[in-house]
């Protein structure tokens, strides 16, 4: 039996159940283990007589681990493993993997430190996810849903485009991923219900700010209601985030895009222009406020969503990429021209943002949406245009506007 290093590396921490075969110590020869893991002479090993497979259920740390304590593998603490260190060096490790954020030798500890099996631990304990099938632990999370239709989206996160690390804590950052995700359920007029997590960081990235990454996406999966239910970890040269959002269609049904009609009002729950004018702030070396604020972290409006839904809303989008912009996707995919009033704009801005940002600032996340003027709308909802008939463009007060809202590889 012949394998690659990296796919036995893999396989190797994965319980019994996953799909694919994996490395089982108990039935493997010696020399067939040192072949398959490259060991050299001077490796420590366990002879395949005394190693335990991966159907064991075994413990190094408490009930949320899948390796054994010491204790149970009924070996000496100097017995060498993993090319050199001591079993009783192996358990400090795991402590510090599992609960602590400092090396035995007491530096900083960084995520190579720790290990990508132990990291996703440490994330599950931090954020409190479910347990296996629902939450992580087999090859896919199983989630239950009353009406039979979920709505799914994903979002990426690259630092230097997304955000600095100068400008937000790791804790930011974790909010900021699930927000961005979780805010689009919410634009489906569904309500959030789960979420995956994909990061990507150097091995030498802090495992604090791991810790302080998971605690903001936990924090914001409780305000939108969502639970964290899986996801992977990667070496990357940078942190990178990606997360998968899943949501709840109730009763009311989806609200799409495409179902503005002439004579709907236009309106928005939420901020606008509050995070463009963060960004302003942050590059002019403002580094407090609740503008800035704002940009590092934002406020979607997550159980909006289904009450305009509930109310009859038409269409409905988030604003990620600013408002002209997005009520553009309104109304291109509806057929229709959307009138928006700076005036009532104004009343979702703050002192400091300005008519531009108000109209092209994206990020804050608000819900945009479209309903029947008789339509009994939700608290904190703001008119703030009309649909009328007429190409598929947005003007403003009546005109057509030249401002552009955000948008990638366009040319600058």
């Amino acid at each position: 039996m012949r394998r690659h290093v990296s796919e036995v590396y893999h396989r190797a921490a994965h319980g019994a159940g996953d799909a694919g075969d994996e490395l089982d110590l108990r039935h493997d020869e010696l020399a067939e283990l040192i072949d398959v893991g490259r060991l050299t002479a001077h490796d420590d090993v366990i002879g395949a007589g005394n190693a335990f497979g991966l159907g064991d259920s075994v413990e190094f740390g408490d009930g949320g681990s899948h390796c054994c304590g010491l204790s149970h593998l009924g070996l000496d603490e100097d017995v060498g493993v993993n090319h050199g260190h001591s079993l009783h060096e192996l358990a400090a490790r795991e402590k510090v993997a599992l609960e602590g954020d400092r090396t035995p030798e007491g530096s900083m500890a960084e995520i190579k430190d720790v290990g990508e099996f132990n990291l996703i631990t440490r994330l599950a304990r931090a954020v409190g996810v479910p347990a296996p099938p629902e939450g992580p632990g087999d090859d896919a999370a199983l989630v239950t849903v009353a009406t039979g239709r979920l709505v799914a989206t994903t979002d990426l996160l690259i630092e230097g485009t997304h955000f600095r690390r100068d400008w937000s804590s790791a804790y930011d950052i974790g909010r900021k991923v699930a927000a961005q995700n979780l805010a689009d359920v919410a634009a489906m007029g569904a309500r959030p219900s789960a979420l995956l997590l994909g990061l990507g960081a150097p091995g030498e990235f802090p495992l604090e700010d791991f810790d302080a990454i998971a605690a903001g996406v936990r924090d914001e999966c409780a305000a939108a209601g969502a639970d964290l239910v899986g996801g992977d970890l990667v070496r990357a040269p940078q942190l990178v985030l990606s997360g998968t959002a899943l949501g709840v269609v109730e009763a009311s049904g989806p609200v799409l895009r495409s179902g503005a009609r002439p004579g709907d009002v236009v309106g928005v729950i939420g901020r606008l222009g509050w995070a463009a004018a963060g960004l302003r702030l942050l590059l002019a070396g403002e580094t407090e406020g609740p503008l800035v604020d704002a940009h590092r972290r934002p406020q979607p409006p997550y159980a909006a969503g289904v009450e305009l839904a509930a109310a009859g809303a038409t269409s409905m989008c988030d604003v990620s990429d600013g408002l002209v912009g997005d009520a553009g996707h309104l109304a291109v995919a509806s057929g229709v021209t959307i009138d928006l009033e700076l005036a009532a704009l104004r009343a979702l801005g703050a002192p400091g943002v300005t008519d531009q940002e108000l109209l092209t600032g994206g990020e804050d996340h608000a819900l945009a949406f479209t309903a029947p003027v008789e339509a009994a709308l939700p608290e904190g909802a703001v008119i703030v245009g009309r649909v009328v008939a007429g190409e598929p463009v947005v003007l403003v007060d009546g005109q057509p506007t030249t401002q552009t809202a955000f948008a990638h590889f366009a040319t600058d």
